[in-house]
Formats: structure tokens, sequence, C-alpha cells
């Protein structure tokens, strides 16, 4: 999942089915096992004695206000989640697509899978529908020619096919 923890009280969160899945599944690790953790190494930390001075506390105690902050903001995702269905458009690219394209300068083909903001994962060439080439593909058909506009200049993509 992406790090991007920047979620509103109402703020629509775009989800894969396997999007949810992960944002479930670290809900369920955090409150379950994590919490559990943490409450020990801060009940070792104070068996320590005084805890002015004590690194360990601390530490804990940080780690502890990061795993209540995790709760709450993937609770409102999971609140606020809007799940995109399995996209077997093929006609058409949109949010749950996995699209080949081609560079038009380099002839270089690359794919990737358009998703909401909150599961992109640029090593697994998931895509946030809000980036650059999301934004220019959305809507696209297989054959057109797209043009990105990036700090580095201007890319052109042709949408050589949408697989699912």
């Amino acid at each position: 999942m992406s790090s991007n923890t920047n979620v509103h009280n109402n703020q629509e969160v775009i989800l894969t089915k396997e999007g949810l899945q992960k944002v479930e599944e670290e809900l369920e690790e955090l409150k379950s096992v994590r919490r559990r953790e943490v409450a020990q190494r801060i009940k070792q930390a104070i068996e320590f004695g005084d805890i002015s001075e004590n690194s360990e506390y601390e530490d804990a105690k940080n780690e502890q206000a990061f795993i209540e902050g995790r709760i709450i903001t993937l609770e409102k995702m999971i609140r606020n989640a809007r799940v995109i269905a399995d996209n077997n458009n093929t006609n058409e690219v949109s949010i749950g697509s996995t699209v080949k394209l081609r560079d038009v300068e380099y002839n270089d083909e690359i794919q990737y899978t358009i998703v909401g903001s909150m599961e992109t994962e640029p090593d697994a060439n998931k895509i946030s529908n809000e980036s650059p080439v999301g934004m220019a593909i959305l809507g696209k058909k297989k054959g057109d020619i797209v043009e990105v506009y990036v700090p580095a200049g201007t890319l052109k993509y042709e949408i050589v096919d949408i697989v699912s």
C-alpha cells in the first residue's frame, strides 16, 4: 500500500477488491498483534523504573502513537471506500485496467495497472488514476496516442492493449 495517509473525514477512497483486502489485513494486524506488542514493550519499560530517562519507554510510546494513528486512518479508508468492480472492459481505459503502452519516441513497451491513489505501487507498475500517465490514458481506447506532460517535457504513448 501507498504510504499516502492523507484521508480526510469524508473523502472517497477508490480501492480495488485486492486493495481493500490489504487495508483490512493491515488493520487486523495492527489491532490484534502490534497493539499487544507495543503494550508489552511499554509495560517492560515501566518495570525498568524511572520513565523520565527511559528511551525504550519513549520509543514504545511513539510507536504506540503511530499505530493508533494508522488504525484511525485505515478505519477512515474502509469507511469511505468505493470498491471498483473487477474491470472486464477492454475497450476503454478505466480504474482497474491493465494497459500496455508503447513509448512512441523510444519504442519501449511498459504495462501499468490503473488504481486509486491509495493503492499506488510504482515498483509493481500500479499507478494512480491521478498521476500524469493515469490521467492521460483514462477513457482512451486501444490505438490512441496520448501526450503526457511531465517536468522533463512531453511523453507520447500509444495504447497498445487494454488487458482487463
